[in-house]
C-alpha cells in the first residue's frame, strides 16, 4: 500500500515547513533578518499505463494513462529579500540600507561576509566594527577627540574633531550587490557568505544603480509579517494532521485485510 509512504513524505515536508516558519517567528526582532519560505516538489511517478502508448494492433493511442505519485520532497528554502521597515534609534553608528546592498565584514579567518544588520560600534582602536567585533570593510578609524560622526546617504563618513572648524572625511562605506542574493548562504550572527549560486558581488558606493542609500540613526527591522506567519503555521499544522489521518486510514484498511477469513 503506497498510501503509508506517501503520507509519511507529506508529514516530513510539513514538519520542515513548520521549522522554517518557527525560525521566522523566532527572528521577528532580529535586525536585518529576511524571512524564508519552504518550497516543495512532487516526487517521481509510477507509470501503470503510460500516456501515448499503443492500446491495440491498429496503433490506437492511450489518451490519458495512469500515473501514481509517490509523495512530496523539499525543493528549497527560499530567502525573501524584501525591504524591512526602518526603526529610528538616534545612534550615529546605526545604519540602515534602503535598497539591495549589503555591508561587507571581515571575519577573523580573513574571509569576507555580508550583512544587512547595520548596528555598528567602535572597538578599542576606534575602528568601526559589528556587534561581534568584526571589522567593517573598507576599514574606517574614527580619530581621537571626535565629538560627532556623520554618515551621509552616499556612505561618506565625516568626523567633527574638537579644535577643528571643518568636519574631517575619515572614510567611505561601500556596499555589495549580488546577481542572486537568494543564493547567499547564512552562517549565523546576521552574516551571509558568497556561493557560486549568488554570483560575484559588485562593490560600489551607496546610491549607485540599485545599491541603495544609507540612513544614519536607523536600523532595518526584520521583514517577518507575524500575521502571515501565523496563518502559514495553521495551514502547515492542518496539512500535517491530514497526512497523519491518511496513515491512520491506510492502517485501518490493512487491519481489515488481515482480519478477513
Amino acid at each position: 500500500m503506497r498510501a503509508l509512504d506517501i503520507a509519511a513524505t507529506g508529514m516530513q515536508a510539513q514538519q520542515l515547513n513548520v521549522e522554517v516558519i518557527s525560525n521566522n517567528i523566532a527572528n521577528l526582532n532580529t535586525t536585518g533578518f529576511k524571512r524564508q519560505r519552504a518550497e516543495f516538489q512532487d516526487l517521481l511517478y509510477q507509470d501503470i499505463r503510460r500516456p501515448g502508448d499503443n492500446s491495440s494492433d491498429q496503433n490506437t493511442i492511450v489518451p490519458v494513462g495512469v500515473q501514481i505519485g509517490i509523495g512530496v520532497k523539499t525543493a528549497a528554502v527560499y530567502r525573501i529579500n524584501q525591504q524591512g521597515n526602518l526603526s529610528q534609534t538616534q545612534n550615529p553608528l546605526d545604519l540602515a540600507i534602503q535598497g539591495q546592498g549589503y555591508f561587507q565584514v571581515q571575519l577573523p579567518s580573513g574571509q569576507t561576509a555580508y550583512t544587512r544588520a547595520g548596528s555598528l560600534q567602535l572597538n578599542a582602536s576606534r575602528q568601526i566594527v559589528t556587534a561581534d567585533g568584526y571589522l567593517l570593510l573598507p576599514n574606517i578609524t574614527i580619530p581621537q577627540g571626535t565629538t560627532s560622526i556623520t554618515v551621509d546617504a552616499s556612505g561618506e563618513v565625516l568626523a567633527s574633531v574638537a579644535g577643528q572648524t571643518a568636519p574631517q572625511n575619515v572614510g567611505q562605506i561601500t556596499l555589495a550587490v549580488f546577481p542572486n542574493p537568494a543564493g547567499l548562504v547564512a552562517s549565523g550572527q546576521n552574516l551571509l557568505q558568497q556561493t557560486q549560486a549568488s554570483g560575484t558581488p559588485q562593490v560600489q558606493n551607496p546610491g549607485l544603480n540599485e545599491t541603495g542609500v544609507l540612513q544614519q540613526g536607523f536600523l532595518e527591522t526584520s521583514n517577518v509579517d507575524i500575521v502571515t506567519e501565523i496563518t502559514n503555521l495553521i495551514t502547515a499544522q492542518r496539512a500535517y494532521e491530514m497526512n497523519s489521518k491518511v496513515i491512520q486510514t491506510a492502517d485501518q484498511m490493512q487491519q481489515t485485510l488481515s482480519n478477513m477469513k
